[in-house]
């Protein structure tokens, strides 16, 4: 006889299994009630109206209101995100350099700016951008959240980077150097490839946090999806309906950027990321292979009887 066994928890027995099952039942009863409870408040005050959601049935709203916020806060968190990356990945390796310079530099940047509000990041490089004209003044706040969105997640993507590469076995440099490999080969074909795997959560949850973040540049001026929300609000008078549309907007891109970001670790893994980041990796037969969550244990022989606690 086989048994799965596993790293993470024991298998419950019967008494475990319906103590789960209660539970669960218990959880859902409970979140019924509160959302029947959350919907009846809400039709008693008068939020449930067709007046205050039939707005957004209205081309004129969506074309007016959240179709151009939700184009600013695309391409402020889509220029911001390939920005933070390109500048986490140059600070986040010059804070492994062997240059002690080098690394001072990079470390002084990364931990300056991760300690500076992105607020107060965006009005300084607002008034900054505007007095020594930089940049077009049609441009200058979409370039000020950009601006401020790179620095900040950029730093925290460079703590990322250089934390996922110290994570890994030293062993790993100690061979790159024994084979003759320089300090950036090691870094570029050994190091980097294995770190980028297991850095992707993390990446993607800053990613996450700079699309959110976006919505500060309402302080300054931007048109973004949350300024435009509550601008459709004030115009339809329908605040609540407003601001629940506006929040599925934000959760669906979320969503979205998650499922992107589990196919890229997917090809990451399959060692095929080079070639296609979002072809889908199709599903692998078992091929009867151990891993370290998923045992074969022959533990008894034929003839055994098994006895089991009757309190589980």
């Amino acid at each position: 006889m086989a048994v799965r066994a596993t790293v993470l928890y024991d298998a419950p027995g019967p008494k475990g299994k319906r103590r789960n099952l209660i539970y669960t039942v218990i959880t859902v009863v409970l979140s019924l009630a509160a959302l029947y409870w959350v919907l009846s408040t809400l039709g008693e005050r008068g939020q449930l109206d067709s007046a205050l959601w039939t707005p957004f049935l209205n081309s004129q709203t969506w074309t007016t209101y959240l179709l151009p916020g939700l184009r600013g806060t695309i391409l402020s968190a889509v220029a911001s995100i390939i920005l933070a990356i390109v500048f986490g990945v140059i600070f986040g390796l010059g804070r492994l350099s062997e240059s002690v310079i080098v690394r001072g530099v990079c470390g002084v940047v990364v931990e300056f700016f991760r300690a500076i509000p992105v607020l107060l990041l965006m009005i300084f490089a607002y008034q900054l951008f505007a007095i020594y004209n930089v940049v077009p003044s049609k441009q200058l706040a979409f370039s000020a959240v950009v601006f401020a969105l790179t620095l900040y997640n950029g730093s925290v993507v460079a703590e990322i980077l250089r934390s996922g590469i110290k994570s890994l076995p030293k062993g790993q440099t100690e061979a790159a150097r024994a084979l003759g490999l320089s300090h950036g080969q090691t870094m570029r074909t050994i190091l980097l490839p294995q770190a980028v795997a297991a850095m992707l959560p993390a990446l993607i949850a800053q990613m996450v946090i700079a699309l959110k973040d976006s919505a500060l540049g309402y302080q300054i001026g931007y048109v973004e999806v949350v300024r435009s929300g509550i601008q459709s609000a004030s115009y339809n008078k329908n605040y609540l309906a407003s601001l629940i549309v506006v929040a599925i907007i934000m959760i669906l891109i979320n969503w979205g950027l998650g499922l992107l970001a589990e196919r890229i670790e997917r090809q990451l893994r399959a060692g095929r990321a080079r070639r296609n980041i979002i072809a889908k990796v199709p599903e692998q037969p078992d091929q009867g292979l151990d891993t370290k969550d998923q045992v074969n244990v022959d533990w008894h022989s034929e003839s055994y009887t098994e006895i089991r606690n009757p309190d589980e």
